[in-house]
């Protein structure tokens, strides 16, 4: 993958939750059709009652050794259910969540976490690591979202015109490609975003009708992936409303869908775009977030 992570492994963060078997078997056909190692790790983190001590009670750290290689052995022999040569290897640790898989971000292709299901809270929780490692990470991340999307159904990326969306294009092709599917490339615009509207890059003599410059806004974005990647079928959406409501539409008919981690705003650097956040929460498919140059 040109955009992703500069490694060469799945890695699935695993927590024995149903959200976390979906990661696994998630991960598990990525490495496989990828053909790379998977990766499956747990982080117990010490709790905040141990802190200050050189190191946690003997009892304590057994207990949770155990149960983290009672999850890590059954996610291992899940994953090779779904690919019986699949390479798999499984980490503990005494690190979080959040510090383990940034750390694992350094050597990875792409991160994988599971949503939380029905579970509101659960699904804050895992929201946020995932916002926490869409930031600080150094490698894509997907959440696994929604239900069993169809095998023919498509790969969908959001374009938005500007240098930072590359990486999630490049990997939305690449995704299609080894996935053997359509890939639809949705363009949105609003009429109050002005700064679009009468921007250089979009116009700039201000001559065209604002749908057709965003047309070759779009077709702009796409023509040297189309050129690399002849075999995948693309279908360019050009529409008129909110981004995140459109992409969201269009999970519901998507087998992942794939976005970049910054927005336009005025603070790239430190935080999230909201249509990313939005789709991290209320995708009904697995969402990829690619990460940007500017991050």
């Amino acid at each position: 993958m040109d955009f992703a992570g500069a490694g060469n492994s799945v890695v699935v963060g695993v927590d024995g939750s149903p959200g976390s078997q979906r990661a696994v078997g998630w991960g598990a056909r990525e490495a496989s059709r990828m053909a790379l190692p998977l990766i499956l790790v747990h982080g117990f983190g010490i709790p905040d009652a141990f802190a200050g001590e050189a190191f946690p009670p003997g009892d304590w750290l057994s207990a949770h050794e155990l149960h983290a290689e009672r999850l890590l052995a059954g996610a291992r022999r899940q994953a090779w259910r779904i690919d019986p040569d699949l390479p798999v290897t499984v980490e503990a640790s005494l690190d979080g969540p959040i510090p383990l898989l940034v750390k694992k971000s350094d050597t990875a292709r792409m991160l994988v976490l599971g949503s939380a299901g029905r579970s509101a809270l659960r699904d804050l929780l895992i929201g946020s690591t995932a916002l926490a490692l869409a930031v600080h990470g150094h490698s894509p991340i997907t959440v696994v979202r929604g239900g069993e999307p169809a095998d023919d159904a498509p790969v969908v990326v959001g374009v938005d015109g500007y240098a930072p969306a590359e990486p999630a294009i490049g990997l939305a092709f690449e995704e299609a490609a080894a996935r053997d599917v359509e890939l639809v490339a949705v363009h949105v615009w609003n009429d109050f975003d002005l700064a679009e509207a009468f921007g250089f890059v979009r116009d700039p003599f201000g001559t065209a009708p604002r749908e057709d410059a965003e047309r070759e806004v779009l077709d702009r974005s796409l023509a040297p992936w189309r050129v690399k990647y002849p075999e995948v079928t693309v279908r360019a959406v050009a529409e008129r409303e909110q981004p995140r409501t459109r992409l969201l539409d269009w999970s519901a008919r998507a087998q992942l869908l794939v976005a970049g981690s910054r927005g336009r705003g005025g603070f790239r650097g430190m935080l999230l775009g909201s249509t990313a956040q939005a789709l991290i929460h209320h995708s009904e498919c697995p969402v990829l977030i690619a990460r940007s140059p500017l991050d």
